[in-house]
């Protein structure tokens, strides 16, 4: 069968979580033989992040084009098409469409990311302000895609579509089961580290100051902030403890983040909310335990590997940060941690979307 995948979320030059599920799961799909897949994008430089296949270029997710953006893909007479968010414009479409919606965060945390467009941020405040525009733009598909049972159980809850939803999870590019066991054979050393990393943005719905508190409770301690930060972000976050250690790092390489997981004693986070957790995987995929707070995307990912403390609670993730001072019990989170990472794949992840897209063109909600 023809599916068309809408990859004009790729960011140029480095992945965000959305653009490295489309480069995760295309990259897979690519693998199965019942498809003929052809990348939609919008900007040739986003083929650099992408693997080598058939490509058509349209117009951006952000134009003023995209409510009518159906109308260009209908040239193409796919079979399906599958897009990695839920606001494709549809409109005059002719073609079977599978919408994903990645997290609900932004009704409870309506600010928008910064580097949106004015115009798109003014838009995403409205939109966020009722559940009716999401209701709307789901049901104007003929299948939901989303990328936890947590999300799938909000979705359900909130009543947002009549459509059929399916789970494709994030995954991450885990290393080579050497690695890892490398990483347990050093619990020694990684459980006396004293560095705790965080990966994520500064938002407020990501409770980084309650990180920052706890370390501040944790003597020789360092918190390796590693997203890039505003001056703004800094002096907040230095503000709140003056005596915690803080390194921000403006950003880090793929590489650099992998050896920093590699030497650290946890990676932390203290989110309110989430619709996944890429970090949990990727640090767990190393061996290197994470300490999360205790909210129910995180149960999913960490399972019985993580340790969960609730979110506002700085003294809490202080004590579960010092237990990973005991190297057995290092050496034991490193292990369950992945044996936890090894659930999430790409792989499985293509071959739910596959047979969501063989099913596609039998839905009756085709426009």
């Amino acid at each position: 069968m023809k599916l068309a995948f809408d990859c004009r979320y790729t960011r140029i030059g480095r992945h965000d979580g959305i653009s490295r599920y489309t480069a995760g799961v295309v990259t897979e799909l690519a693998k199965r033989p019942e498809l003929e897949l052809t990348m939609l994008i919008s900007d040739e430089r986003q083929l650099a992040m992408l693997p080598e296949l058939p490509w058509v270029k349209i117009s951006g997710p952000t134009s003023v084009r995209e409510p009518l953006v159906a109308l260009q893909v209908n040239r193409l007479h796919p079979d399906a098409v599958i897009t990695p968010m839920q606001t494709m414009g549809t409109l005059g479409r002719r073609y079977p469409l599978a919408l994903t919606v990645h997290d609900l965060i932004y009704y409870s945390n309506p600010e928008p990311p910064r580097e949106l467009p004015g115009f798109v941020r003014v838009l995403w405040r409205l939109y966020h302000k009722a559940w009716w525009p999401q209701r709307m733009l789901l049901n104007g598909a003929d299948a939901v895609v989303t990328v936890s049972e947590t999300t799938r159980a909000l979705i359900d809850a909130h009543h947002l579509t009549k459509r059929p939803v399916v789970v494709a999870r994030n995954a991450a590019d885990l290393p080579a089961p050497d690695e890892a066991s490398a990483a347990a054979t050093a619990a020694e050393t990684r459980s006396q580290a004293r560095s705790v990393l965080y990966m994520g943005s500064f938002m407020p719905y990501k409770n980084v100051e309650t990180l920052v508190r706890a370390v501040g409770e944790l003597p020789g301690y360092t918190l390796h902030l590693l997203s890039k930060a505003s001056e703004g972000d800094k002096a907040r976050l230095t503000a709140v403890d003056p005596d915690a250690r803080l390194v921000f790092h403006d950003g880090v390489s793929d590489e650099e983040y992998h050896r920093l997981l590699q030497e650290a004693t946890a990676l932390v986070t203290a989110s309110l909310d989430e619709g996944f957790g890429i970090p949990l995987v990727e640090s767990m995929g190393y061996g290197t335990p994470v300490v999360v707070s205790d909210i129910a995307v995180f149960r999913e990912i960490g399972g019985e590997a993580a340790l969960f403390a609730p979110a506002t609670d700085a003294a809490a993730f202080a004590r579960r940060i010092r237990s990973l001072e005991e190297a057995e019990e290092w050496r034991r989170r490193s292990l369950a941690s992945r044996r936890q990472a090894e659930g999430f794949s790409w792989a499985e992840s293509a071959r739910a979307l596959a047979e969501l897209a063989t099913g596609l063109p039998g839905r009756s909600a085709r426009r």
